[in-house]
């Protein structure tokens, strides 16, 4: 049995201690927000913040959360931040199909919450995750969007 904060809430969890923290916010909290790219962090799809620190979570097993707090894109609009983040995604419809937002969103919030006024080589270094779709550039837009 796990106890996590996840978006400011506490839970107990009876998972397997290496179960990745994936798998936990989808199938155990239903947190589906989230998404399952590649499962060996690469892509980024599954990005969620832990402690603030964008994370693949399909990387992190359960038993090593600890007391560090996860936010997920459920709860990414609490924070002013996120807030902007996603008003600049909307604004500049940044997604087509859409399946690795959720990551970029928090990335891209991870990034200027660490970084207010990041340069375009900040965000090129920030901002890794894959997009299928190719939406680089608009990524990148709202990225500055958001931070002006």
């Amino acid at each position: 049995m796990f106890q996590v904060t996840i978006n400011g809430h506490d839970h107990r969890v009876d998972v397997e201690p290496d179960t990745p923290l994936l798998w936990v916010l989808r199938d155990t909290l239903g947190l589906t927000g989230t998404k399952y790219g590649c499962g060996i962090a690469q892509c980024g799809a599954c990005t969620v913040l832990l402690d603030g620190q964008a994370t693949r979570s399909c990387q992190v097993p359960i038993d090593s959360v600890g007391t560090a707090k996860v936010e997920t894109i459920e709860a990414v609009e609490q924070d002013p931040v996120g807030r902007k983040v996603v008003e600049a995604w909307v604004s500049g419809q940044v997604p087509q199909c859409g399946y690795c937002q959720s990551g970029q969103v928090m990335a891209a919030t991870a990034l200027l919450k660490e970084t207010p006024k990041p340069t375009d080589a900040d965000i090129a270094a920030a901002m890794t995750n894959l997009c299928r779709c190719g939406t680089y550039n608009a990524i990148a837009a709202a990225v500055r969007q958001a931070a002006a």
